[in-house]
Formats: structure tokens, C-alpha cells, sequence
């Protein structure tokens, strides 16, 4: 019965954890970096669907850079951005679908330990 348990809560972490993750394909790799895409991607009970995608550049110091595009509202929405790698990482992006009041700013500091 504890086995049970603890073997329903590891799996019940796995895929809530998997959840908090952005998906990243690999597309190209090599020693400068990997190249990725992220699909945005929606399910219902029968269907996935792809509302758009991030393409990104993933550096083995962990910097990034990214540019993406999402067709989920009435107007397509395209962002881009870029982070530091390191133990602490700076990041900034913007995104708009062409409208000033959607346009977004977005910055932050991630710190890890």
C-alpha cells in the first residue's frame, strides 16, 4: 500500500513538473549551440492544436535568444527576446500583435542556488 502511494505521488510530480516545462524540440545542434522550436500547443479531449511556435537559440553557457509567433487570438501575437546563461541570468522580451494597447515589456532577474 505505501509503495502504491509513493509510486502515485512520484508519477503525480513527473507530470505536473513536465507541465511547468516549456516543450523544446531540437531542430539543429553543435558546439556553438542548439537550435529549438517550441510548439504552442493546446488539447481537448480528442485533438492537439498548434496555435503557433517559439524558435529559439539555446548557447552552452545558457543564453538565449528567441522569436516566436501565436495565432490563438483574433490577431497574430509575435515576440522576441533574450537571456543571460550563468548563476545569475537577466532577461528581457517584448510581444505585440500590433496594437498599442497589447503591446507587453516584460524583464527579469533569475537567480539560482
Amino acid at each position: 500500500m505505501k509503495t502504491s502511494r509513493i509510486l502515485a505521488m512520484g508519477l503525480a510530480a513527473c507530470i505536473f513538473g513536465a507541465a511547468a516545462e516549456e516543450l523544446k524540440l531540437p531542430i539543429d545542434s553543435d558546439e556553438k549551440g542548439i537550435v529549438y522550436v517550441a510548439p504552442d500547443v493546446v488539447s481537448n479531449q480528442n485533438t492537439v492544436v498548434t496555435q503557433g511556435a517559439t524558435v529559439g537559440i539555446q548557447r552552452p553557457d545558457g543564453s538565449t535568444t528567441y522569436g516566436g509567433m501565436n495565432v490563438a487570438g483574433e490577431r497574430p501575437t509575435y515576440s522576441i527576446g533574450a537571456s543571460t546563461g550563468g548563476d545569475v541570468s537577466f532577461s528581457a522580451g517584448v510581444q505585440s500583435d500590433g496594437r498599442k494597447e497589447s503591446a507587453g515589456v516584460k524583464a527579469g532577474v533569475t537567480i539560482k542556488y
